[in-house]
């Protein structure tokens, strides 16, 4: 019987760089723009004029400050020693906003990361809180990981951090949280290059099933904690750098000049994890090159051309002798053979709904139950402005 899918042509969008092989629900309009990018445009095609954004920013930023005028801190910002939460540093000391820094070391930062991060601290002069995890626990949950032969490794460093920063929010009773976060360069990404980071059921499961440490310091944002956090405490995330124009380029060079911050050469590739994972795992295991994400984000936001991305697609992605470096020091640190680890590489993809999930059956809880709230907090809302 003759198999269709192996003959079916791969199609890339004529606007990115992403194509029909990274994603099969991938779709085209007339002039061959993929639903990625017809969903960028829609949503972020028309920017308020910068003058307006401006506007709205001190609106928050005179919020945060309200909020905050009786207690030591204004808000808390996650800090990685990346490019994003690096500027949103900056520009939070430049508002005059009082900021915990708040770090999640999961045992995998590079010696720039460390850099960056001591250098944001002695510029800005704020406070620094540092949230270690115990290595057995956190090896052993990214070992059910690898493991378990799904997608998204990265699971456990960011769930981690999210939970960490709700609880060091409760702790100092701070409502506002910073991120990094903005749809110039991270508003695309195809979900068949990650899974939900929330998805606690997965968490549990998979660990369950080929880990064996009590997870303690790591901890957990269930549906019970995560909705307290979000409804009873009303702690706020805000994606600052959303109001501004964020240009990738022009604000590496400005925190390079102000902050003496140091490039590390990839998105995300100041954890070593992160750098093999990306760099190595995923295209060879999964056949995903998260670069094209990354540099579709550019291109629609206008930093980038398309012929740019295209022959930034053609230098590899990991320089040789930094890979057996990288390879050797994730093999060590692991405690994984060569032998294993090849093995591990040569298995079959699993889907992360393999497992239990919040995305099915009576795991669905969580979605089911803010489809229910959402309507009545959008009634409660109305009242309360009347």
């Amino acid at each position: 019987m003759e198999n269709n899918l192996i003959d079916k042509p791969i199609i890339q969008c004529s606007n990115c760089v992403l194509d029909s092989g990274d994603d099969s629900s991938l779709s085209f309009n007339e002039k061959g723009v993929c639903n990625y990018c017809v969903t960028y445009y829609q949503k972020y095609g028309v920017i308020k004029e910068l003058a307006v954004r401006q506007e709205e920013l001190q609106q928050i930023i005179n919020s945060i400050k309200e909020d905050g005028k009786s207690k030591k801190y204004d808000a808390l910002l996650g800090v990685s020693g990346g490019v994003d939460s690096t500027y949103m540093a900056l520009r939070a000391k430049e508002f005059g906003l009082r900021v915990l820094l708040v770090h999640f070391d999961n045992g995998w930062n590079s010696e720039l990361a460390v850099s960056n991060i001591e250098n944001i601290v002695n510029k800005t002069g704020f406070d620094l809180y540092t949230y270690v995890v115990n290595w057995d626990e956190f090896k052993d949950l990214q070992l059910s990981y690898i493991k378990a032969g799904v997608l998204d490794l990265e699971i456990p460093t960011d769930h981690g951090f999210i939970a960490v920063l709700y609880k060091i929010a409760y702790k100092y009773k701070i409502k506002h949280i910073l991120t990094g976060h903005n749809f110039q360069t991270e508003s695309i990404l195809p979900k068949s290059m990650r899974w939900s980071k929330m998805d606690v059921a997965n968490i549990t499961d998979i660990h369950k099933t080929h880990g064996s440490k009590k997870l303690e310091t790591f901890k957990l944002l269930g549906f019970a904690r995560l909705n307290f956090y979000k409804m009873i405490m009303k702690f706020k995330f805000h994606n600052l750098l959303e109001f501004m124009d964020y240009n990738k380029e022009e604000v590496k060079s400005i925190i390079t000049s102000k902050l003496g911050w140091r490039d590390y050469g990839g998105k995300h590739y100041e954890s070593i994890f992160t750098r093999f994972y990306q760099g190595y795992i995923l295209p060879v295991k999964f056949g995903v090159d998260k670069r094209k994400a990354h540099l579709s984000n550019l291109i629609c936001s206008g930093q980038m051309t398309k012929e740019q991305a295209l022959l930034e697609l053609q230098k590899p992605a990991y320089e040789e002798k930094q890979l057996q470096e990288d390879r050797n020091y994730f093999l060590k640190k692991l405690g994984l053979s060569e032998n294993e680890f090849e093995k591990i590489m040569a298995q079959k993809p699993v889907s992360h709904l393999n497992y239990k999930s919040y995305e099915t059956g009576l795991y669905r809880k969580h979605e089911n139950f803010m489809q229910f709230i959402r309507p009545i907090t959008k009634l409660l809302k109305i009242i309360k402005v009347k």
